[in-house]
């Protein structure tokens, strides 16, 4: 069998994966998957912390990613990182990839047609927010900065989350709200729990700690934390936070899901309360002060004087 066939195979294992997972493919390369708390949302039964924090609608949320390739095999990520996805040979254009999102979302929801109010329906298919950060490394997407804005222009808040490996597209992006993950305070945490592809991704996170410093879009640091893993070593998460001097933090609690399942135990899952005290720590080290929290997510926010507001 040749390489080139291999390839391809493995892709459309992949791709049956993802359908398995609840994904849904939008275009060539794109793909859609709706959450718990927009299916929540679309029976009025609660809202995602996001909702909380930002005053985003979770019922029209839009989850995407314009890439499931990714420089990273991170232990704790929901997708089949033992699978590698190759580039495209061509890439779909940021309009299409809009409107394929939409289709693909419209389809994922339109079981909720009969059994939710209608009204609530009517704007679950009209999504006004999206999230580019659902599998893959969406600055992998050379059209990204493009992309952004073509979703800008159809009225959308759009959140970005990044790894930060890629700070020459940090530097073009300017979405509503910039996350950024730092699920290490070293380069030898970084290797153990992130498995990069790349010996020089760690400097390049670097870098991008910096590009969020210049920005003047809203910027976030997200911490995954994982029991035993990298729950540890509060001055050095915060030695490279002072780097980026971001808006916001968000440390969350790693959750058993998808695929991570096969890498780590359920026991890897700190309490409410161990990221609560965690964040207390850091908070206490860079000044900052804890803003919000959900414990259903197991989600802390951290500010700069306490306070947060919404987006939207």
């Amino acid at each position: 069998m040749s390489r080139r066939k291999e390839k391809t195979e493995d892709i459309t294992d992949f791709n049956s994966l993802l359908r398995k997972q609840g994904y849904s493919l939008a275009g060539r390369h794109s793909a859609v998957k709706t959450c718990l708390w927009l299916r929540r949302s679309m029976q009025d039964e609660g809202a995602c912390y996001k909702a909380v924090f930002y005053g985003i609608e979770s019922h029209r949320c839009l989850q995407m990613t314009p890439t499931l390739m990714c420089n990273q095999k991170c232990l704790h990520c929901w997708r089949p990182t033992e699978v590698d996805v190759s580039m495209p040979v061509e890439w779909d254009s940021p309009v299409e990839i809009v409107g394929s999102c939409i289709e693909s979302q419209r389809k994922l929801i339109s079981g909720f047609g009969g059994s939710v109010a209608k009204e609530r329906w009517m704007e679950g298919n009209e999504p006004r927010h999206v999230a580019i950060s659902l599998s893959g490394e969406p600055t992998l997407f050379p059209h990204l900065p493009e992309l952004i804005e073509e979703f800008k222009s159809q009225g959308f808040t759009t959140f970005v989350v990044s790894n930060g490996t890629n700070p020459k597209i940090m530097e073009r992006i300017n979405p509503s709200q910039l996350y950024m993950s730092l699920d290490a305070p070293d380069r030898e945490t970084y290797e153990k729990v992130c498995n990069p592809k790349s010996v020089d991704l760690w400097d390049r996170i670097g870098k991008s700690l910096e590009v969020l410093r210049e920005k003047e879009t809203r910027t976030v640091i997200r911490i995954t934390l994982i029991k035993d893993l990298n729950m540890f070593n509060h001055e050095g998460y915060a030695e490279l936070i002072r780097k980026a001097e971001p808006d916001y933090i968000e440390v969350k609690a790693y959750m058993h899901l998808g695929f991570s399942r096969k890498r780590l135990p359920r026991e890897a899952m700190p309490s409410h309360e161990e990221v609560l005290d965690f964040s207390d720590k850091l908070a206490s080290l860079l000044g900052y002060r804890i803003a919000h929290d959900v414990e259903i997510s197991r989600v802390v926010l951290i500010s700069k004087d306490g306070t947060f507001s919404p987006l939207v």
